[in-house]
């Protein structure tokens, strides 16, 4: 089963269940989730394949879907779930085929549709960062340098290099991540329905939900609601923790729809 952090204690809320994008793990959520289980019972995961969860040959968002699908049912369903990028194509794939798991879904800064960037150059700058004798991340930020120009992204990336063991090592499947670039940037195309609330919500400054895929995420999820945050981009929880938290709250809560 996938690695779990819990936060907060159960209410009267149903849970929250955060699942991150390509790259992340749990750890990257800790400071939303701690602030969010002030009033409920948040639970962060570790896909596969990232931070200390399992690895695995596969990284198809059936897969991804099927290893939540089992959290659920050891923590409790239904539940709330935010997905982002990645997690929330794993959330959407969950909700499409396990409706009964999910009560309410934030899907944060994905659509349901196949796009054709690819990270696999990042998997690569990883793989050839030289890890030998590395003890400090401003050491491992100097190298990595090299591969990859963007500070912020390099500090992202660094969050799933390990320096405490006896080696330096990634906690990330990075060959496996690499291999299925292609499935983990598309959408299988799952034909079900979610008719539960939903809430789309998007940094501003990003295009990864565009004008053009609202017909599809409607037929998908016909309770489908939009969302931006003013300044945020791709990472909008990381862009703005403290907005990205209150679009959160209104919506978990019954009042907010």
């Amino acid at each position: 089963m996938l690695n779990y952090t819990d936060h907060g204690t159960p209410s009267g809320l149903p849970t929250l269940l955060i699942v991150h994008g390509l790259f992340g793990s749990a750890r990257n959520w800790g400071a939303v989730a701690r602030r969010l289980a002030d009033a409920r019972r948040v639970v962060t995961v570790d896909m596969r394949n990232h931070g200390e969860s399992f690895h695995a040959d596969g990284h198809g968002y059936a897969d991804l879907a099927s290893d939540l699908a089992k959290i659920i049912t050891e923590i409790g369903a239904p539940v709330d779930v935010v997905g982002h990028s990645m997690g929330g194509k794993a959330a959407m794939q969950l909700a499409l085929t396990r409706p009964d798991l999910v009560n309410r879904l934030i899907v944060a800064d994905i659509a349901p549709v196949a796009y054709g960037h690819s990270q696999a150059h990042l998997t690569r700058a990883m793989r050839a960062l030289d890890l030998t004798g590395l003890t400090a991340r401003g050491d491992a930020d100097r190298r990595l340098q090299a591969f990859v120009d963007d500070p912020g992204l390099r500090a992202f990336l660094l969050q799933s290099l390990d320096l405490k063991g006896e080696v330096p090592r990634w906690r990330l499947n990075l060959d496996v991540l690499e291999r299925e670039m292609d499935r983990i940037t598309g959408w299988p195309g799952t034909d079900g329905r979610f008719g539960g609330p939903t809430l789309f919500l998007t940094g501003a400054l990003s295009d990864y939900v565009r004008p053009e895929h609202r017909p599809e995420i409607k037929r998908l999820f016909p309770n489908a609601r939009f969302a931006k945050l003013p300044g945020a981009g791709h990472w909008l929880h990381a862009d703005k923790p403290r907005e990205f938290e209150a679009a959160v709250r209104a919506f978990l809560t019954p009042s907010g729809g």
